[in-house]
């Protein structure tokens, strides 16, 4: 597995050295990577600034951490591109005082960086293995206002709803109606749509007086959204 992402990382052109001044490195992500794009949004700027994304990455490719793209997490998973989790951070108009679900834990980073902006997160990751080291980690690295449970996400965390904002981070083929249930009115959920194994259509889902308002935002690639009956 390592020597095609070690191809496909030669493909940014971007030099990584074993020993690696993080704090710079990740300086340089925010104004190449973020603002050098769409990312404007302070908060989130902020959030991607300060936490360490190579305490969410496995050691051997942590060198990498900071590169403009996705990397192995173990277990089938990735941990995504530093754009798409800042650009999905941001497209949810995050509130300090709001509560916020996210689908699919995977390392932990995107619960981290929504931490940095919210009161309370609740993440849920159906991997064991992703659910326990993540909840290790962030515990470790501070983050007390993250609880992280192990399960099925397609139907989301009913007895701490309603949230204010729900983030999918897999791809899903249809909406789930847990989710939409268990989103404030006036809240917002931002989700991958589309077939699986293919490319997938970021939506962002808007709730108005009981009623949703779709828009597409941009193509995608995300490992697919696993259900508990999907699982061997």
């Amino acid at each position: 597995m390592r020597l095609p992402w070690l191809i496909l990382l030669a493909g940014f052109g971007i030099a990584c050295f074993a020993q690696e001044d993080y704090p710079i490195q990740r300086k340089k992500m925010v104004e190449t990577q973020l603002k050098a794009r769409d990312i404007y949004e302070r908060a989130t700027l902020a959030a991607m600034a300060k936490v360490p994304r190579e305490q969410f990455v496995p050691e051997e490719y942590r060198m990498y951490s900071y590169t403009d793209g996705p990397l192995p997490i173990g277990e089938g998973q990735t941990i995504s591109q530093p754009y798409i989790v800042a650009y999905m951070t941001q497209t949810l108009g995050l509130k300090a005082h709001h509560k916020v679900l996210e689908v699919g834990t995977g390392s932990g980073y995107q619960a981290a960086v929504l931490a940095e902006i919210v009161d309370s997160v609740y993440t849920i990751e159906i991997v064991h293995a992703l659910g326990l080291r993540s909840r290790t980690l962030l515990k470790s690295l501070g983050y007390h206002n993250v609880q992280v449970k192990i399960g099925d996400g397609y139907h989301g965390w009913k007895e701490n709803g309603p949230f204010d904002a729900i983030m999918v981070t897999a791809g899903a083929e249809t909406i789930p109606q847990p989710l939409v249930d268990q989103l404030k009115d006036g809240g917002r959920m931002i989700i991958p749509l589309g077939p699986h194994k293919g490319v997938r259509q970021l939506v962002r889902l808007d709730k108005k007086n009981g009623k949703i308002r779709k828009k597409s935002l941009m193509a995608v690639r995300f490992v697919p959204f696993t259900r508990s009956d999907d699982r061997p």
